[in-house]
């Protein structure tokens, strides 16, 4: 059979670990594949050491690339979602198959980026978009397509997990930890897109979609980031028998889908609750299997690489398929996703860790306990800590059982009520994270 031309769009990190992968495995990819898959062209604004493309046709006017007609298969890595979106667009209206390691992208544009793919017969491909080199899109859509998936949680935030893992085993403070994370190269100058959460919403919005058979739905996604995390609250979660982890979750309820990102108490002996360092975990709980977990790097040059080019020899293998026949790219087909709601965060119920600092002075604890049950919310465990010295506010700890948000939030504003606290409620949400 003839070569598969790729033509790959960005050079950086990723682009240059894809183009050495698909060179140094040349044969073993051919032979996966049923034939020879070959970089014939490469748009990129400059040169990437790392990778020796000398003999491939460069071009720096990456459209270019799209609109080579020997290119099969475009390979974008440049990320964001404007030029990325014109590109794509640009490819599939060429005849052009997509893969993508843009989360964003597929984030906030996949519905129509696929309904263009659909129309015109061609694969977008982006395994790679999600927890980097485990393949855990593929897991979903194909591995576990017998199951009914009740609900997935990952850890789909390197850099998140890295410094929440240096707050925990060092007792180290965000902002300090931040700065390593940034000197290392895990966090960017503008680390907004990590610490907020907004990296991991892209992510978990594909999730939802692939496990639920739901449109993309980015803008509906609830989400927290770890910056008022201190290293307080991991001590104290510990000293419960709980880790902090920044984790998204989405689950298939009677009422509708979870789809929220935000630090989480997890029991320790959960072994998602152990996943340390800038390592990716996704947990998946499904009624044919049960519980399955997926572990390995969430990003890097080669990690990602492996993902990218494992999409590209899907779509080879599939070039000469019957478009119809193809697995949907959103695991269900196209005409039968749900509309099935999102649920707004007022409506999750989840159980809770909350910290305050109150006054020292008799009856506090039983006014705060009173509020609680006066919105039907029982404690499960209290620690109260001693006052740094005699006039300082004492501080309480309390986890409580599940509860629907909007009950606990009426429960903090009758606390905040009382006159008692010395400073806000911190509260973060647990999730037992049972199979």
């Amino acid at each position: 059979m003839k070569p598969v031309n790729v033509g790959i769009v960005g050079l950086g990190t990723v682009g240059s670990g894809t183009f050495n992968v698909l060179y140094r495995n040349a044969e073993d990819i051919a032979r996966r594949a049923g034939r020879d898959i070959v970089v014939t062209h490469v748009g990129a604004r400059r040169d990437n050491p790392n990778a020796d493309t000398s003999g491939v046709t460069v071009s720096r006017d990456i459209f270019a690339v799209v609109n080579d007609p020997s290119v099969d298969i475009l390979v974008e890595l440049i990320g964001g979602t404007t030029v990325a979106f014109e590109l794509v667009m640009k490819a599939i209206e060429n005849g052009k198959h997509i893969v993508t390691a843009n989360k964003a992208l597929i984030a906030e544009h996949g519905n129509e980026i696929f309904a263009a793919a659909q129309e015109k017969g061609v694969n977008v491909a982006f395994e790679a978009a999600v927890a980097g080199g485990i393949p855990i899109i593929k897991a979903i859509r194909e591995g576990l397509s017998a199951n009914r998936i009740d609900w997935v949680a990952g850890i789909i935030n390197g850099t998140g997990n890295f410094i929440l893992t240096e707050m925990a085993e060092k007792g180290r403070d965000f902002d300090d930890v931040l700065k390593e994370a940034q000197a290392l190269g895990y966090a960017e100058a503008d680390p907004t897109f990590d610490v907020e959460g907004i990296d991991a919403a892209h992510k978990l919005t594909i999730l939802a979609s692939i496990a639920f058979g739901i449109p993309l739905q980015f803008p509906k996604i609830y989400t927290e980031g770890i910056t008022r995390i201190t290293r307080e609250d991991v001590s104290y979660a510990e000293e419960l028998g709980y880790r902090i982890k920044h984790l998204g979750v989405t689950r298939q309820t009677e009422n509708g889908v979870e789809l929220r990102v935000h630090p989480t108490l997890i029991p320790e002996s959960r072994l998602i609750a152990n996943v340390n360092g800038v390592m990716n975990a996704v947990m998946v709980q499904s009624d044919a299997v049960g519980p399955t977990l997926y572990y390995g790097p969430g990003a890097g040059s080669e990690p990602t690489a492996s993902a990218v080019v494992a999409d590209v020899v899907d779509v080879a293998r599939a070039l000469t398929t019957d478009p119809n026949n193809r697995v949907p790219h959103l695991a269900f087909q196209a005409d039968t996703l749900s509309d099935t709601p999102i649920l707004p965060i007022e409506d999750v119920v989840t159980g809770f860790y909350l910290r305050m600092h109150v006054k020292d002075q008799p009856g506090v604890l039983a006014k705060i306990a009173a509020a609680l049950s006066d919105s039907d919310i029982n404690i499960e465990a209290i620690i109260q800590k001693d006052q740094a010295d005699e006039s300082s506010p004492v501080p309480l700890i309390m986890i409580v059982r599940q509860v629907v948000e909007s009950k606990m939030n009426n429960a903090l504003d009758k606390i905040r009520a009382l006159d008692v606290l010395a400073d806000d409620v911190v509260r973060i949400r647990l999730e037992t994270l049972d199979c």
